[in-house]
């Protein structure tokens, strides 16, 4: 039954300039909640890349660490994602924001040529090679891309990101609000949300989509 799955579900922060996006992460709580299954939040325990004023969108003279900032929105319920093991878990799920790009990885700076968290790269390679799903919101498929090379993912319909998406070895299909691109072959679903003018109900329903499409897998 899809009541018996366990979702691991990796954050990149608190806050959309420099962390997790906070809608998309408890929208994804919800959807996996609503479908009667049970979770656990993991994060690096990892310095930010740096900490943005979400009042002023300017940076501040601040440093903050991943896993305790993620813990803001795991209500305190969380884990390194160094102890994460495939194992134990039944699907794998990338809520968006630009800590994924600047925290989880380096795409922000570093484009097609993007390194990925060593822990993150473990979990999306260990959770592949089992067979088991992996889903990604907003610009979290380029972690996909990037460590997967030959998937297919959608990010909706920016250009410059698709492109980087395609020099990674992806296939990227656009799509529009509440949309999700499934492969198939590779087990993965991903659903663009933010990356497009979005409202809180697109991302509701973009992370619905996206947990019960990979229910289905």
């Amino acid at each position: 039954m899809k009541g018996t799955r366990k979702f691991a579900v990796v954050l990149a922060g608190c806050g959309v300039y420099d962390g997790a996006e906070i809608h998309e992460a408890v929208m994804t709580l919800y959807a996996i909640d609503r479908n009667h299954c049970t979770c656990q939040i993991f994060a690096p325990d990892v310095p930010q890349h740096h900490v943005i004023n979400h009042l002023t969108g300017k940076p501040e003279q601040a440093s903050r660490q991943v896993l305790a900032e993620s813990a803001r929105i795991a209500r305190g319920k969380i884990r390194s994602l160094a102890e994460f093991r495939a194992t134990d878990f039944d699907i794998l799920i990338f809520p968006g924001g630009f800590g994924v790009a600047k925290n989880l990885c380096t795409f922000a700076f570093d484009g097609a040529a993007c390194s990925v968290n060593p822990d993150v790269e473990r979990a999306i390679r260990t959770m592949h090679a089992a067979g088991k799903p992996i889903g990604a919101l907003c610009i979290a498929p380029v972690l996909l891309a990037r460590t997967l090379g030959d998937v297919k993912v959608t990010i909706g319909q920016d250009a410059s990101t698709a492109r980087a998406i395609a020099a990674m070895g992806a296939v990227h299909q656009p799509t529009g609000h509440r949309e999700v691109v499934i492969d198939k072959k590779n087990k993965i679903v991903t659903s663009p949300c933010y990356m497009l003018d979005a409202t809180l109900t697109d991302i509701a329903e973009g992370a619905m989509k996206t947990v019960e499409a990979l229910l289905d897998l």
